[in-house]
């Protein structure tokens, strides 16, 4: 596999100074704009929709990987690529006809992601890997935030991976949730391929430096 990715969570950054954050991450190590969308109803919390998003991508310069985590995501698939998202991520417990949902995604010229709550096997991939360009395991109940790390990531990571070799698959393996330095190594050991980190980078004191220690311990 190439080189391990960083994604920096935009839900983390400063609102009142979304532009210059993006810019940050223009001008930083990292890879993708990770950009979290809650509706209030399959996550407790409501984050923000199209208008921001479109300030986003207008400013930034880099793969933008949209995490849906919404009841009937197939709603505004459309409106997402129009949006200019790259990658987009839908949540497996949200989707009924999954097949159907990434074929959709692709159709629109994105890459289809699919994420995992805490509590969801990964086997329950195993039919549908070949179609799938990412999934995001959740090691953190997603909606809540400044969560710790749920510890049993590293084994789902490893079964996950286990999956994709056994099929052939091209699938990347993305974490979000807790990343930090602490993790990090032991998680692209594990198998992963992008990490998401959120208030690990923003509420750092340099963040550049931040984003580029954790690139290269995650490619170390």
């Amino acid at each position: 596999m190439g080189s391990k990715l960083i994604a920096p969570s935009v839900l983390a950054a400063d609102f009142a100074n979304l532009q210059r954050d993006v810019e940050m991450v223009n001008n930083s190590d990292a890879d993708w704009f990770h950009i979290d969308i809650m509706d209030g109803v399959f996550v407790p919390n409501i984050s923000f929709g199209m208008p921001v998003l479109e300030a986003i991508t207008k400013h930034a310069k880099k793969t933008i990987d949209v995490h849906l985590m919404i009841v009937d995501p197939d709603r505004y698939i459309k409106t997402f690529a129009n949006l200019g998202s790259d990658i987009l991520t839908v949540h497996y417990e949200a989707c009924t006809h999954l097949h159907r949902t990434l074929q959709a995604i692709k159709a629109e010229g994105m890459k289809a992601g699919v994420a995992l709550n805490p509590h969801t096997n990964v086997n329950v991939l195993e039919d549908v890997i070949n179609d799938i360009d990412l999934v995001c395991i959740m090691s953190v109940n997603p909606g809540f935030g400044g969560q710790s790390f749920i510890e049993n990531t590293y084994n789902k990571v490893s079964k996950l991976k286990d999956i994709i070799n056994k099929k052939g698959a091209k699938t990347l393996i993305e974490i979000d949730g807790g990343v930090t330095n602490k993790n990090a190594k032991q998680l692209i050991d594990a198998g992963a391929d992008v990490l998401v980190a959120g208030s690990y980078v923003f509420k750092s004191t340099n963040q550049i430096e931040t984003i580029k220690d954790l690139k290269a311990l995650a490619n170390s």
